[in-house]
C-alpha cells in the first residue's frame, strides 16, 4: 500500500478571527512553501515593537488574515448574485494570500538603504512569477488580478485598492497587538456591505457609518502607531545603520553580516538587477528580521564608531530625539544641531557624523479619492463617492493631505 495522502484541509486558529480554514490544496502548497514560510520571521510593524511592546506579530499572521477576510468578502458577494467562479475564487485568494511575499526584513528601512530602489510591491510580483514557475502555471490567473489585468477589476480592489483585505486585516491586526483601541473597525459589518455595480467594488449605503469609522481609524492609526514619532525616529536611526554598515562593506571593509545579507550591503544593486539575476530573488527571500538584527549586535563592537554608536543604541533602545512640527527645519536650525553632534563625538569626521542626523518628512492620507474611490451605492441606484455622500463633515477634511517634517538626533548633545 502507497501513503496515504496528506490532509490538506487545516485549520489555524488565528487570535483575531478565530478559526481559519486554509480551502484549497494549493493554498495549503503556498503556505509550505519556504519563500511563504519567512514571512513568519518578519514582523508585520518593524520598529514599532519599540513604542508598543505588544506589536510583535508577522507579516506571516497578517497573510492569512487577509486570506480569511478574501474568503468571507467571495461568500458575501455570491450572496449577492455576483459571479464568481471556483478559480477565480481561488485565484484571488492566493493573489491576497501572496501580496506581502515580497517584503523584507524592517521592510520600508530596507528599501532605502540596501534594496537598490525596488520596492516590495515590485518585488512581490517577481516572487510570484518564479512561484508559478515552480507551481505548473497555477498562480497564472492570481497574477492577473493582483496586476489588474483581468477582465473582472472588482476582484483586484479586493486586493489592492482603499478598501481591501489588505488594509481590513492591517488595521485590525495592528489594533489587536498594540493595544490602540482607535483602530478598531467591523471588518465584519464592511464585508457584509460590499456589492458589485459595473464591475466596481462598492458599499452599500447603509454601510456607510462603517466606511467612516474605518477611514478615522486609518487616519488615527498612521499618527498613533505607523507614525508615532518614536517610531519614526527609530526607523531613521536604522536606515542610517543600514545605509553606513552598506557603505563601510562597499568600500573593502571588513563587516559581519549572514551570507545573503552580506551580498546586500556589499554589492550595488539597481532594480533591473533584479530583473536580470534570478539568483538575486533567491538570495532576497534567505533575508529575514535575524539576519539584520543578529548583525546589528555584532556591530556594536565594530571599529567604525559612528556604526558602533548606531547599534549599540539600536539594541539598547537608546533612540534619537525626534523634533515633529509643521514647517520644514532651517538651515542654521541643522547646522546648530550637526555642529554639537561632531563636539559630542569629536572623533568622528563630517561624513561619519552625518549619520547620527536625519531631517524628513512624514505624509497622512487617510483617504485619496483621486487615486481610487471608496464608492457607495445608494438605495436609488445611484453612486457616490463617500467623501460626498457622509453626513460627517470630517471625513471630506481627512481627504486632506497632512504633512509633518521631522529631525532626528542623540540625545544628550552638547551645546556649542
Amino acid at each position: 500500500m502507497g501513503r496515504p495522502s496528506r490532509n490538506k484541509r487545516k485549520i489555524i486558529n488565528d487570535p483575531v478571527y478565530g478559526f481559519v480554514t486554509i480551502p484549497t490544496e494549493l493554498l495549503f502548497d503556498l503556505i509550505e512553501h519556504p519563500w511563504f514560510q519567512r514571512l513568519r520571521r518578519i514582523r508585520q510593524l518593524g520598529m514599532t515593537g519599540f513604542v508598543y511592546p505588544g506589536a510583535l506579530h508577522t507579516r506571516f499572521h497578517h497573510a492569512l488574515g487577509a486570506m480569511y477576510l478574501m474568503q468571507e468578502a467571495i461568500e458575501t458577494l455570491r450572496m449577492k448574485g455576483i459571479q464568481i467562479s471556483e478559480s477565480e475564487a481561488e485565484a484571488a485568494l492566493c493573489a491576497i494570500l501572496l501580496h506581502d511575499i515580497g517584503h523584507g526584513p524592517f521592510s520600508h528601512a530596507l528599501e532605502h538603504s540596501i534594496a537598490g530602489g525596488i520596492n516590495h510591491e515590485e518585488l512581490s510580483v517577481l516572487m510570484m512569477q518564479k512561484l508559478n514557475d515552480q507551481f505548473d502555471g497555477k498562480l497564472t490567473l492570481a497574477i492577473r488580478i493582483f496586476n489588474d489585468t483581468y477582465h473582472k477589476h472588482f476582484l483586484h480592489q479586493l486586493v489592492s485598492s482603499q478598501l481591501d483585505m489588505d488594509r481590513l486585516d492591517y488595521l485590525k491586526r495592528d489594533s489587536f497587538y498594540t493595544g490602540v483601541s482607535e483602530g478598531v473597525i467591523n471588518t465584519d459589518r464592511i464585508i457584509k456591505m460590499l456589492t458589485v455595480q459595473d464591475d466596481e467594488l462598492m458599499v452599500e449605503e447603509k454601510g456607510i457609518y462603517s466606511i467612516e469609522k474605518f477611514i478615522v481609524a486609518r487616519r488615527l492609526m498612521y499618527w498613533q502607531v505607523y507614525y508615532h514619532k518614536t517610531v519614526v525616529a527609530a526607523e531613521n536611526m536604522l536606515i542610517n545603520l543600514l545605509a553606513r554598515a552598506k557603505r563601510l562593506a562597499e568600500s573593502g571593509e571588513e563587516i559581519f553580516a549572514t551570507p545573503p545579507f552580506l551580498h546586500f550591503l556589499r554589492n550595488r544593486i539597481s532594480r533591473e538587477d533584479f530583473y536580470k539575476d534570478d539568483s538575486l530573488i533567491e538570495k532576497f527571500a534567505l533575508l529575514d528580521d535575524y539576519d539584520v538584527f543578529t548583525s546589528i549586535k555584532v556591530w556594536v563592537n565594530h571599529h567604525d564608531d559612528a556604526l558602533s554608536i548606531l547599534s549599540k543604541a539600536m539594541v539598547d533602545r537608546h533612540l534619537f530625539r525626534i523634533e515633529l512640527r509643521d514647517a520644514p527645519f532651517s538651515d542654521d536650525e541643522i547646522d546648530s544641531v550637526t555642529q554639537s553632534i561632531r563636539a559630542s563625538w569629536p572623533q568622528l569626521g563630517i561624513e561619519s557624523a552625518s549619520y547620527l542626523f536625519r531631517v524628513g518628512s512624514i505624509t497622512n492620507n487617510a483617504y485619496i479619492p483621486e487615486h481610487d474611490k471608496i464608492n457607495i451605492l445608494l438605495r436609488d441606484g445611484t453612486v457616490c463617492d463617500i467623501a460626498r455622500s457622509s453626513d460627517q463633515l470630517n471625513i471630506s477634511l481627512l481627504t486632506s493631505t497632512v504633512t509633518k517634517y521631522f529631525m532626528c538626533y542623540p540625545k544628550n548633545l552638547m551645546t556649542v
